[in-house]
């Protein structure tokens, strides 16, 4: 197993790539603290992952909640021993109810909109990653992985401060690679596209069907994967696999990297 006696901190393990990202964890061997603000999303998942013979633990914690992610990462430590993962899955709300800013023109989206994702994106990574980061500078090892999207590349319409924040994020960990390397930790993101499997629960899909010019689900689908070099979309599993991949001593040669998990959609 590639995670086997690690401990591993999964922040938005509620969500649909939180969940799978912690449930891959847990199947690899890592004991998963799963993190979010809704305890029965949270309390399913780590039903899912004791089910199935892995170990988790839930709580609810904000991630831009700096004292509170200091206590819980405290917590963790003083528990478990160590933190030898930590990945931040949050939700930046840029899609959020009440929120939905992709799809709108940026000259009409007013600046509160656009700089909501951005503040509560950089926010969380930043805090999460600095206070994982001081735990593992002291026990002189660790990984921190977060995840982005396709639009930190730039030149996608309407996608509202999705990119923006996404660039943000990836510049920070890079940056940040660059100072805790020396002491054994490494700072990596996963940058993906479209996974269809989670349109449900995390893209308004009705809005993003009638931006597409009326095409089902399925026509969706299949007009992303033939935007791919593989002619296929990207699924949950494989994000999930490239994740567990990264935080594994097997990537111990990888710090300071964004790794493309588009299915080629975006060149890198």
């Amino acid at each position: 197993m590639l995670l086997e006696n690690k401990n591993a901190i999964v922040y938005g393990a509620g969500g649909g790539i939180g969940g799978g990202v912690a449930r891959t964890f847990a199947r690899e061997g890592a004991r998963v603290f799963l993190v979010g603000r809704t305890r029965e999303k949270l309390d399913a998942v780590a039903a899912d992952i004791t089910a199935a013979g892995g170990s988790a633990e839930a709580a609810v914690v904000d991630a831009t909640d700096e004292q509170a992610v200091n206590e819980h990462i405290r917590d963790v430590v003083t528990r478990a021993g160590r933190l030898d993962i930590s990945m931040n899955l949050i939700s930046h709300g840029d899609t959020d109810a009440g929120g939905y800013v992709q799809g709108v023109p940026l000259t009409e989206i007013p600046a509160a909109d656009f700089f909501r994702p951005i503040t509560k994106g950089v926010l969380a990574n930043y805090i999460t990653a600095q206070a994982a980061a001081r735990q593992m500078v002291h026990q002189g090892s660790g990984v921190i992985l977060t995840l982005t999207n396709a639009g930190s590349t730039g030149g996608s319409p309407l996608m509202g401060s999705t990119g923006v924040v996404a660039a943000a994020i990836e510049t920070f960990a890079r940056y940040l690679a660059s100072e805790v390397g020396q002491y054994g930790v490494r700072v990596l993101g996963l940058n993906i596209a479209a996974v269809p499997e989670l349109f449900p629960q995390e893209i308004h899909t009705d809005v993003f069907e009638k931006d597409s010019g009326g095409l089902t689900r399925e026509g969706i689908v299949a007009a992303l994967a033939q935007m791919t070099m593989l002619r296929r979309v990207t699924t949950l599993a494989q994000v999930a696999d490239v994740a567990a991949f990264l935080a594994s001593d097997r990537a111990g040669g990888m710090t300071g990297t964004i790794t493309n998990v588009t299915g080629g959609m975006v060149p890198d």
